[in-house]
């Protein structure tokens, strides 16, 4: 089963992405902050990582950071998701080292479709 960690603060986003995820067949952990969400990413080790931008403690931009610059999470794939998505925070995302983009409200589908282009085939 794929392993998804969700790093969001807002408790009903996050909470309609756990449910939504795991009814998909994920196995799904959720932290409400950077720091908390760091620290699952070396419990869980997850498959993908969907990061709110966002964050209280350590905003999403500096987990991505620092995800990318150790060598056992360098590879995860992230898909950073904001609600407060101005011209150019795509490119920023991506840039930072995301592997994707999303603004809320997310389209789950098209969040699904994401996701399996990202995720690992043989996990």
């Amino acid at each position: 089963m794929q392993r998804i960690l969700i790093v969001e603060d807002n408790d009903l986003s996050r909470d309609v992405l756990v449910r939504r995820l795991a009814k998909s067949g994920y196995d799904v952990r959720a932290a409400g902050d950077g720091r908390q969400g760091l620290a699952m990413v070396d419990v869980h080790r997850p498959d993908l990582i969907l990061m709110d931008l966002g964050l209280p403690e350590i905003d999403g931009w500096e987990c991505i950071r620092r995800l990318r610059t150790t060598d056992h999470t360098r590879h995860i794939p992230i898909i950073a998701i904001t609600a407060h998505a101005l011209v150019g925070d795509r490119e920023a995302a991506l840039a930072a080292g995301c592997d994707d983009f999303d603004t809320k409200p997310i389209d789950f589908k098209g969040l699904l479709a994401r996701m399996h282009r990202l995720l690992p085939a043989h996990v």
